[in-house]
């Protein structure tokens, strides 16, 4: 039996500092809560095609779509990787964004 299918998120590397980001629908955002969720790959041709403008444009890298859960709050990412790339630099919690007092890393 297939796995059901997740909803999805599309994600990117700002180019200029190497910041994690999410399509919101009208351009990249750092937090993932404000990052618009689709219903599969097919829902998010658009995202894919604004986000090859934004490769060729110079703004992002290696834009891709994960795997999210959307019925809960706040979203969550449902792979390590993302997990990860989504709570900040796991080197020093005192940098990025999971420094910032209302970062939430439970999911």
């Amino acid at each position: 039996m297939a796995a059901p299918k997740l909803p999805q998120v599309l994600t990117a590397n700002r180019l200029r500092e190497g910041d994690v980001v999410y399509w919101n629908g009208s351009g990249w955002v750092a937090d993932l809560q404000s990052a618009r969720i689709y219903a599969d790959k097919d829902d998010a041709a658009p995202a894919l095609s604004a986000a090859d403008d934004s490769v060729k444009a110079r703004a992002v890298v290696n834009p891709y779509l994960f795997p999210v859960k959307a019925d809960v709050r706040p979203i969550a990412p449902t792979e390590e990787r993302e997990i990860i790339r989504a709570a900040g630099p796991s080197v020093r919690t005192d940098l990025g964004k999971q420094a910032k007092e209302s970062f939430d890393v439970s999911i």
